[in-house]
C-alpha cells in the first residue's frame, strides 16, 4: 500500500470518526445525560460547597458533549484507519468492510471493554478528586496492556495456525489473552469510591450509558469507513462498462 493511498485512508478514517463521534454524542445524550443529571443533583445535596460553572449544564450536555465526542472520534477514526492499513491483506483474506469490522471490534474490546471491565466509569459524585492522577494512570495503564496483549494473541495465532489449523490457533490466542488478562486485573490495584447510599440505578443507567455510547461510536465508524474504504481499494466499473466491453467483444466477433 503505497504513501497516498495511505493518506487518503487516513483522512477519510478522520471523516468517518468524525461522523461516528457526532452520532455517538446522540446517543450518550439521549441514554447517558439522564444519569450524569441524576448524580449531579445527588452531588449537589450533598455537598456544601457553591461552585460557578463556566458553561451551563444546558450547553455542556448539548454543544459541549457533540463537540468533545467529534474530536474524540476524529482521533479513533485516524487511529483505526491507521490501524486497517496496517492489517488489509495481512489478517485473511478479507474485503475492506470486513477487515474494517474486525478492526473496530478489536479496537473497542481492548481500547475500552476490558479496561472498562477492571475500571468501570463513573458518574460525577461517585470519585475522590484527589485520586484522579492515580485513577487515570491506572485506567491507561490498562489500555496499555490490553493493546500489547491483544496485539501479541494476534502474533500467537498467525504463529499457531500452520501447525495447528485456523480454528485451534484462534481459540489458543484468545485463551492465553484472557488468562493473562484476567491475572493482571487480580493484581492491579481496585479502586472503589461510590458512597453507600450513592442510587445504585443511576450508577448502572451511567455505565450502560457510556459503554452503549462506545458501541455506537465503533459501529458507525465501521459502517462509515468500511465503505469509504472499499471504494478506495476495491472500486467498481462504472456502470454500464461492463455491458459496453462486452458489446464491443460480441461486435469484433
Amino acid at each position: 500500500m503505497n504513501s497516498t493511498t495511505v493518506r487518503t485512508l487516513l483522512v477519510r478514517g478522520m471523516f468517518a470518526g468524525a461522523v461516528a463521534g457526532l452520532l455517538a454524542s446522540v446517543v450518550a445524550y439521549v441514554i447517558g445525560n439522564p444519569s450524569v443529571d441524576a448524580a449531579i443533583a445527588y452531588e449537589a445535596a450533598h455537598s456544601t460547597e457553591a461552585g460557578h460553572e463556566m458553561f451551563s449544564r444546558a450547553q455542556q450536555s448539548t454543544i459541549g458533549l457533540a463537540t468533545a465526542m467529534t474530536v474524540f472520534g476524529t482521533a479513533i477514526g485516524g487511529i483505526g484507519s491507521l490501524a486497517f492499513c496496517f492489517a488489509y491483506g495481512r489478517i485473511g483474506r478479507f474485503g475492506a468492510r470486513a477487515t474494517t469490522a474486525l478492526i473496530a471490534v478489536g479496537l473497542f474490546a481492548t481500547t475500552y471493554l476490558v479496561p472498562f471491565l477492571k475500571y468501570p466509569a463513573n458518574p460525577p459524585a461517585t470519585s475522590d478528586p484527589a485520586t484522579l492522577n492515580q485513577r487515570t494512570t491506572l485506567f491507561f495503564l490498562m489500555i496499555a496492556l490490553s493493546v500489547l496483549l491483544g496485539i501479541a494473541a494476534v502474533m500467537l495465532g498467525r504463529t499457531l495456525a500452520p501447525r495447528w489449523g485456523t480454528g485451534n490457533a484462534a481459540v489458543a490466542a484468545v485463551a492465553a489473552f484472557v488468562a493473562i488478562l484476567a491475572a493482571a486485573m487480580v493484581f492491579l490495584p481496585t479502586v472503589d469510591e461510590t458512597p453507600a447510599d450513592f442510587p445504585a440505578n443511576v450508577l448502572w443507567q451511567f455505565r450502560l450509558g457510556a459503554i452503549g455510547t462506545q458501541i455506537a461510536l465503533w459501529a458507525a465508524f465501521a459502517l462509515v469507513y468500511g465503505r469509504l474504504a472499499e471504494r478506495v481499494l476495491e472500486p467498481r466499473p462504472a456502470f454500464g462498462a461492463g455491458s459496453a466491453a462486452g458489446q464491443t467483444a460480441t461486435a469484433a466477433h
